[in-house]
């Protein structure tokens, strides 16, 4: 028997782009696991209807091990969209699909001067050696301004680059940035800059009395921050794998 299609109406196909968080896990998962338990602790609803991505590139585990993790995470209501970097030994049903093709940190250029310092040297080659390169024009970074106070609950998501809020942000919301953020009012909830792999972000607030700060990737609950720094303007920066600070004038 031959089926005749009669709804010719087409379905209609969407992309969208979200913001998940990667998980990179290190071994012993004991003892990382309890410094995930800290961060919820101090830092309540983290994790929270956020999409995880689970990055076990170069962990030396087998399938039963990355089960008993995820399991694991899925008591701390922490779950897993996706796998990155995961041999194929290590997939199979069950467990959620392998993912790729995230953002890497390249996408976002830096200024020329740091480009040209950052250039291999070629002390050693004679000079008529080096071909003369065309120097490419620099991409301008982009940026959002919320020019409304970020109510508790609310969530500011700007991966491309720097958010710029011109009034507070209330206990319980999130700014999640690419690039940097800048606070003009007093910054209570959550603030993530360099959320894509930018470590040269920084967070700038004229009053702080935050939950959490974090710079690509490496996080300050409020317990781990400085307290003669409550109440003031204040910036943070990334030295190596320190968040560090400064009021200002």
């Amino acid at each position: 028997m031959t089926e005749v299609l009669t709804d010719t109406r087409p379905i209609r196909l969407k992309g969208r782009s979200f913001l998940a968080l990667a998980l990179s896990p290190e071994l012993p998962f004991e003892g990382w696991l309890a410094r995930l338990d800290d961060l919820a602790a101090r830092s309540a609803g983290f994790f929270l209807r956020r999409p995880i991505v689970l990055d076990v590139e170069n962990l030396d585990i087998d399938r039963v091990q990355l089960k008993e993790l995820i399991e694991a995470l899925a008591q701390r209501s922490v779950q897993v969209m996706g796998i990155e970097g995961a041999r194929s030994s290590l997939l199979g049903p069950g467990l959620p699909p392998a993912i790729g093709g995230g953002r890497p940190a390249s996408d976002f250029e830096a200024p020329a001067e740091a480009a040209a310092a950052d250039a291999p040297r070629s002390d050693d080659r004679p000079a008529e050696a080096t071909p003369p390169v065309a120097t490419p024009p620099v991409r301008a970074v982009p940026s959002i301004i919320v020019k409304e106070p970020v109510r508790s609950g609310q969530s500011v998501i700007f991966p491309e680059g720097d958010v710029t809020i011109v009034g507070s942000v209330a206990s319980g919301a999130e700014i999640i940035a690419g690039g940097s953020i800048h606070v003009y009012g007093t910054l209570r909830g959550r603030a993530l800059a360099g959320s894509v792999g930018n470590a040269s972000a920084r967070i700038f607030c004229r009053k702080l009395e935050a939950e959490l700060l974090a710079i690509d990737g490496l996080y300050k609950t409020a317990d781990d921050m400085d307290r003669k720094l409550r109440g003031q303007a204040v910036q943070f920066w990334l030295e190596g794998d320190v968040i560090r600070a400064e009021t200002l004038n």
